[in-house]
């Protein structure tokens, strides 16, 4: 039974959970003993306007799992899709997006709320041939909600999806990504960042498979969690049989600045086929204390110091985003979070 499903049957023990692989670090059906009742109607107009208002020639918002909708993109252009939770209630929600070959878009998404809700998101995007979107996810959930964001994704050949994920967590959070790679000179770009404090959980998990010849993807997430909070990242790249001259990099690394809180990683690689250029690198520790060091010899204060280092190590991942809106969103958004320690 799917999220989706286990929300609408309110069925508590049909969520997944630690025996099931790929969510043994974030346990819904151990957290949960029952699903809530379904979330009261939220309107639309009614909700203030989201961290991309101003920058999308479209906006469709989707508030309390009411919403649903199939978002056609055959020009040019900037779509921002806000996914809004208020109250105690559940809720789930399906969004396909359709990039016609040849068009160059951006998707704004934005995932934010108030409560203890359960709250899940099921999308499928699909480039055609040629299409190139960039995908920004900002999750900036309530620390007593448990939201859900489920991408399944098609590429087309000489497509060009690029993705960047920033996420601040919440009692539980996960931002998942499925990719179908077809090959045929296409090209992924994977990339998240995720700061957590106090006792939130982000759960940030991509799986990609290769299946054909000439295939790129490029993927980097950063972290970093303090007092309780706790990250996880999972990452599956597959290179299937056949798909020859993939190149596929994965990288994960993550700053624990408390020694209560916890990173849960696993990175994989897959490869059935010859001839391809794959890896993969994995690193969780505490700030350089050399670097920290130096800075506090030439007089900076050590709270400054440990701050700017921080943002530097999450400002390579904010800095890859293409579009300049977004762009100072995110530094804002993350600048806003470290200035608050």
């Amino acid at each position: 039974m799917s999220l989706a499903s286990a929300i609408a049957a309110r069925d508590a023990a049909s969520l997944p959970g630690r025996r099931d692989e790929d969510w043994r670090w974030t346990d819904l059906r151990g957290l949960l003993r029952t699903v809530p009742e379904p979330s009261a109607p939220l309107a639309a107009e009614a909700i203030e306007p989201g961290p991309f208002a101003g920058l999308a020639a479209r906006s469709l918002t989707i508030a309390n799992g009411r919403g649903d909708a199939a978002i056609e993109i055959a020009a040019d252009q900037v779509v921002a899709l806000d996914v809004v939770s208020q109250g105690d209630g559940s809720h789930a929600a399906s969004v396909a997006i359709t990039v016609a070959p040849g068009v160059e878009a951006t998707l704004l998404e934005s995932y934010r709320g108030e409560g203890s809700y359960l709250a899940h998101t099921a999308l499928s995007i699909r480039l055609g041939e040629g299409a190139k979107l960039e995908r920004i996810v900002l999750a900036v959930e309530d620390a007593e909600g448990v939201a859900v964001s489920q991408a399944e994704v098609e590429l087309s050949a000489a497509a060009e999806l690029v993705q960047t994920t920033l996420a601040f967590g919440a009692r539980r959070q996960r931002l998942e990504t499925r990719v179908r790679h077809p090959g045929g000179h296409a090209k992924l770009r994977l990339d998240g960042a995720y700061l957590l404090e106090g006792k939130r959980h982000a759960d940030l998990t991509t799986a990609v498979v290769h299946a054909g010849l000439y295939g790129e993807t490029d993927q980097l997430t950063k972290g970093v969690v303090r007092d309780q909070a706790r990250g996880v990242f999972q990452g599956r790249i597959v290179v299937a049989e056949g798909a020859d001259h993939t190149e596929a990099r994965m990288g994960h690394h993550a700053l624990v600045l408390s020694d209560h809180a916890e990173v849960d990683a696993k990175p994989e690689l897959e490869i059935y086929a010859d001839d391809v250029s794959c890896a993969h690198g994995n690193t969780v520790g505490a700030l350089d204390e050399e670097a920290l060091f130096y800075m506090r010899q030439r007089g900076i204060p050590q709270d400054e110091a440990r701050a700017m280092l921080v943002e530097a190590f999450v400002g390579e991942v904010i800095d890859r985003i293409g579009h300049e809106g977004a762009r100072d969103v995110a530094r804002a958004w993350a600048g806003e979070r470290l200035a608050a320690r």
